[in-house]
């Protein structure tokens, strides 16, 4: 087989083809790369069909073309392939169900000696992976080839032909089949994942509309501002065990966009970058599979990303192939690539197919990678590698630091649950001795009469099972469902000043309980506001000065019901901080700082307004709490 490569650059080929050339050969197929727009196409596509009928002709717009040694834009390359023992079928498919044109294209063509599928749809309707999902569904074992047509990096309209047929929206493939042919394949990544994963959130095929919470786009301007070069920066997802790509092909309205393939709802994703590195290391020597292959020519199908990342520089890639045997191509929007039983849609990767019907091709040297560029690209490389290993190393130092504050949270959430198992435990034990010393007291009291002593461990034991309540509430409160019931607030304070009686007592203090009304009923948890009387109580017992009387109101106030607690203590100097967990203003008294936190959630939780007042003289807490109509 032979293959020969034209430009045809403003209305004329560079170097004209000798169509007497072909006239008598057979079995010819025909690669149209045009980076123009679809007249263009149309008019080389019939210029061939009139000139070499016996052709089979593909073709498809491009965002570059490889003709060769030579990387271009805006020009269309002609590569004209003349096979021996190979012959050609063709197929074309207009319409949006990409599945269903795969599936038909591959039956059409497929014969029992296929050795290689070429295919071109269009880059901006096609949905490439459900596309190369019907051609598996017919022969999953054929190789495939191709990729996803450009537009020049405009994102609008694209297109791909067969024979003299334009299509905007649809497919066209060419069949290889013979017994001699010989192909191999290979592609080569490069990308790199940088940054935190992210979840695909909101999806419908290969159109993203959320990803962690965000908007589609709002993603992408958040890590790359307001940028046209999305396309360089894809969306890299694990599938069967190898990084796949997936690139920013379409914009919509809504903020969504779309890609040449799909991701699913729960995908891990991470940001790609391109590692320059990898990008500049001779490729032949990099793909093994094409190292020691005898190549009679190479079709190569790479993404526009790397032409863009690398400018110049895309030369590295192209040229070694090129002093091997004859080379074209194109830059697509999404490449296809074969492997293992199974086709792949790739983005940001460069995927080959080198041909030969002759084994006893001589194979020729690679050419070193200083010998292609010059200078200033040898300068342009070693920046833009400086700018990559920056990249890697800052991305590896904060995966290292994420990685010990993962651990560090997890050591923390492992002493904080076993905190809550001690002290689940320990408030489960402590009830029942405390029960029991309780009885005991009150039985010796009523045998014996009671004693300055036993008053006082009385005393002691009110301030216990105070605590007591408070941590059970804190340990319970997200396992147990608090019931509501009718109170009567009035009855309830009263209850509560008396079993604080003697803890008064004890620092010579007594209260006194006014109401404006005999019965007062509310709506609300007994355990709850158990919890803010017994606190606010037990606070004034505690901070109230030596002697001094603390005075509780009961009161309805225009359909409200206040609970006011007041007393002569020192000044509260900070009153927005006592409500803070662990705070206390006075380190001397006794208490963890856990009472006012806990009393502050629940009037959060319940609609509980609370009011501080403090000055030299009196201190007082006031709860407004909603009555019972």
């Amino acid at each position: 087989m032979n293959t020969y490569n034209y430009t045809y650059q403003n209305h004329s080929f560079k170097k004209e083809i000798d169509y007497s050339f072909f006239k008598d050969k057979r079995n010819i197929l025909i690669q149209v790369f045009c980076g123009k727009e679809e007249n263009t196409l149309e008019y080389i596509i019939n210029l061939l069909a009139d000139n070499i009928p016996q052709a089979t002709i593909i073709g498809t717009t491009t965002d570059g073309e490889i003709k060769d040694k030579k990387v271009s834009t805006f020009r269309t390359v002609i590569s004209i392939s003349v096979f021996e023992n190979t012959t050609i079928k063709s197929s074309i498919k207009e319409g949006s169900n990409s599945f269903n044109s795969g599936y038909e294209i591959a039956k059409e063509i497929t014969t029992d000696n296929t050795k290689l599928i070429i295919t071109f749809t269009d880059g901006t309707t096609t949905n490439g992976e459900d596309y190369l999902k019907g051609i598996s569904a017919f022969n999953k074992s054929v190789m495939v080839a191709g990729g996803m047509a450009g537009d020049n990096g405009v994102f609008k309209q694209t297109y791909v032909s067969c024979g003299r047929r334009i299509l905007a929206n649809g497919a066209v493939a060419i069949s290889l089949n013979s017994d001699t042919l010989l192909v191999t394949n290979d592609h080569k990544y490069d990308w790199s994942p940088i940054g935190i994963e992210h979840t695909i959130d909101r999806v419908k095929g290969n159109r993203i509309y959320g990803i962690s919470g965000m908007d589609a786009m709002e993603f992408y301007e958040k890590y790359l501002g307001n940028s046209d070069s999305y396309t360089e920066f894809p969306l890299i997802v694990q599938r069967n065990g190898m990084s796949v790509a997936r690139a920013v092909l379409t914009r919509y309205p809504d903020g969504s966009f779309g890609c040449g393939g799909n991701l699913y709802k729960g995908d891990k994703v991470r940001l790609g970058f391109a590692n320059a590195e990898l990008i500049i290391k001779n490729p032949i020597q990099y793909l093994k599979s094409i190292h020691e292959y005898p190549a009679e020519t190479f079709f190569i199908y790479s993404c526009m990303a790397r032409r863009r990342y690398m400018q110049s520089l895309i030369k590295l890639e192209i040229e070694p192939f090129a002093a091997i045997a004859p080379t074209s191509g194109f830059f697509t929007y999404a490449e296809f690539f074969h492997e293992n039983d199974r086709n792949e849609l790739m983005n940001q990767t460069i995927t080959l197919v080198g041909l030969t019907e002759n084994i006893h091709t001589v194979k020729k040297d690679i050419p070193k990678i200083e010998k292609i560029v010059n200078q200033n690209e040898s300068s342009y490389a070693k920046t833009i590698q400086a700018l990559t290993n920056l990249i890697q190393q800052s991305a590896k130092d904060h995966d290292e630091q994420s990685k010990r504050l993962e651990e560090q949270i997890s050591y923390s959430e492992n002493i904080l649950k076993n905190q809550k198992m001690f002290l689940r435990h320990a408030v489960h034990e402590t009830n029942t001795p405390l029960s029991v010393i309780m009885s005991n007291i009150e039985l010796h009291e009523m045998q014996y009469h009671k004693s300055e002593y036993l008053s006082n461990i009385e005393v002691a034991m009110k301030s216990i099972f105070s605590i007591y309540d408070d941590l059970s509430y804190l340990v319970k409160k997200d396992q147990v469902e608090y019931k509501v019931y009718s109170l009567d607030l009035v009855d309830f304070v009263r209850s509560r000043v008396y079993f604080f009686k003697n803890v008064a007592t004890q620092v010579s203090s007594k209260f006194n309980l006014e109401s404006n009304r005999e019965k007062m009923m509310i709506n609300f948890s007994e355990t709850k506001l158990q919890r803010i009387v017994d606190n606010t109580l037990s606070n004034a017992i505690k901070y109230t000065n030596k002697g001094k009387d603390i005075n509780v109101k009961v009161e309805e106030v225009n359909n409200y019901l206040k609970f006011t607690v007041s007393s002569n203590s020192k000044k509260i100097q900070d009153p927005e901080k006592i409500f803070q967990e662990y705070y206390r203003e006075e380190k001397s008294n006794n208490g963890f700082g856990l009472g006012l936190n806990l009393v502050k959630r629940i009037c959060d939780e319940e609609d509980v307004i609370i009011k501080v007042n403090s000055d030299s003289e009196t201190t007082s807490f006031t709860y407004i709490f909603k009555g019972l109509k």
